[in-house]
Formats: C-alpha cells, sequence, structure tokens
C-alpha cells in the first residue's frame, strides 16, 4: 500500500505543469511558431532593418514563451537524473527548431554572420552585437541629415514627405525625436520667404502640435504663392504700363518734328 502510494505521488509530481518532463519537444506552440515565422516576420533581416526585425522575432518568441531560449542553454550538471537528461534533449530539439525558423527570416547577406552558431542564445547575441553599433551609425546619419533639412526648390508636400521620411527611418532604427525638435529641424529649413512665419510660431505662446504645423505650413504655401503671383501680374502690368507711355512720348516727339519740319518747309 505505502509502495502503492509512493508510486502515485511520483507519477502525480512527474506530471505537474512546468515540471521537466512537462516539456514536449515537439508541443503545439513550437509547431505554430516554425510553421509561421516567416509569414509573421515577412521582412528578412538586412542591415537596415535589425530594431524592427528584433522587435517582431522577440514579441513572437514571448507570446509563445520561448523567451528563455535567448539566454545561454542549461547544462547537465553532475547529475545523470534520467529525468534532466530528458528535459536537456527536449530543451536542445527545441532549440533547434527556433534556429531554423530565426534563420528563414535571416537575408543570405547576414546568414555567414551566424551560420556556424550552435544555440539560439549564440545567434540572438551575435546579431545583437553585429548590428547595434550599426544602428547607432545609423541613426547618427540620419539625426545630420534632418538637422540639414531644406526645402530649397521643393514643395511644401515634397518637403515635409522627406522630414517624415528621415523621422521614420530614424525610429525604424531604434530611436526617436521629440516632436519640438521636428518642428525646429522644419522651420530651420524653410526658405525667407517664410520669415513671418517661422517668426510667429516660435513667438506663440502655446505650443503647436506637429499634424497642425504641417496644416498651415501648406497653408502658408498657397498663401505665398499667390502674393508671388499678384506681384508678379502686377509688374507686368507697370512695365507694359511704362513701355506705352514711352512709345506714346516718341510718337509725340517724331509728330511735333515733323510738323516742325513741314513748316519750315512752307516758308
Amino acid at each position: 500500500m505505502t509502495t502503492s502510494q509512493s508510486a502515485s505521488s511520483s507519477a502525480a509530481t512527474d506530471q505537474l505543469p512546468g515540471s521537466p518532463v512537462d516539456i514536449s519537444p515537439i508541443s503545439p506552440s513550437l509547431k505554430f511558431v516554425v510553421s509561421n515565422l516567416k509569414t509573421l516576420v515577412p521582412n528578412q533581416l538586412s542591415i537596415d532593418n535589425y530594431p524592427i526585425w528584433r522587435h517582431q522575432i522577440l514579441k513572437l518568441l514571448r507570446a509563445n514563451d520561448f523567451e528563455q531560449f535567448l539566454a545561454p542553454p542549461p547544462t547537465s550538471g553532475e547529475s545523470s537524473d534520467q529525468t534532466n537528461a530528458l528535459f536537456i534533449k527536449n530543451w536542445r530539439i527545441t532549440d533547434q527548431n527556433l534556429q531554423a525558423a530565426i534563420c528563414s527570416t535571416i537575408s543570405p547577406t547576414v546568414l555567414p554572420y551566424i551560420i556556424h552558431l550552435d544555440t539560439t542564445h549564440q545567434i540572438w547575441q551575435v546579431l545583437e552585437s553585429q548590428f547595434q553599433a550599426t544602428s547607432r551609425s545609423k541613426v547618427i546619419q540620419l539625426k545630420n541629415e534632418l538637422h540639414h533639412v531644406s526645402m530649397k526648390n521643393s514643395s511644401m508636400i515634397q518637403y515635409l514627405t522627406e522630414i517624415k521620411k528621415l523621422v521614420d527611418q530614424i525610429a525604424s532604427a531604434g530611436s526617436m525625436i521629440d516632436s519640438e525638435d521636428i518642428i525646429l529641424y522644419s522651420l530651420n529649413g524653410l526658405p525667407p520667404a517664410y520669415q513671418s512665419f517661422k517668426t510667429y510660431i516660435r513667438n506663440s505662446p502655446s505650443p503647436i502640435r506637429l499634424e497642425n504645423l504641417y496644416a498651415m505650413l501648406i497653408s502658408e504655401e498657397i498663401h505665398i504663392s499667390a502674393d508671388a503671383a499678384r506681384q508678379s501680374s502686377e509688374s507686368i502690368q507697370q512695365i507694359a504700363l511704362y513701355a506705352g507711355r514711352g512709345r506714346g512720348r516718341r510718337s509725340r516727339g517724331r509728330s511735333t518734328q515733323n510738323s516742325s519740319n513741314t513748316n519750315r518747309s512752307v516758308q
């Protein structure tokens, strides 16, 4: 009786959720990740998109309780316990499947960096060390471009689109730009025709939302273009008027001269 109770207790303990033998090497979660990772992370890892790729992979692993495989693998230690050995075996099977799934989302140009590695943890560490420095360098370059952005001969829509593209690229590289800084860079790149508008925004007692600024800039461009067209039309009219007056004076001058010559001939 005692032996039977002990065996029953041991079996129940072995089947407790979270115990080593409860970890199946090919669980439904693992099947889902292996089958769908490439679909859920459609853009392969390249030198330009590491922060986005990392975020997508990390979210998926966390959602399916596989984040532990990004940590160093467990060791068998000195114990030769059969349960522990089974746990290590199942862990390795799961890890190998995760490696294969992750590698399917990595571009051929990046694969040589990790193809020789044995665990998901090693792959994750190498990619982080390889791409974090590259991402920081990319952020510095993009921030410098944003700092010196200029409207020049572009339309306002083109100018604002260029600013948004740079801001989005900075965010994709793992950094963020404060809205007030974006407003500052946007104003600094405007031509002299917008000087009064820039002064108004900078002296505004209440902060301006970025989307409101963009709408105001497009409206300001329309007003400036209308003023320029009106001034150009007035200039053309003035030139035509002066030219007409000049022709009139020359015509009257010729008439007077002809009349004088006629009078002298009669005399």
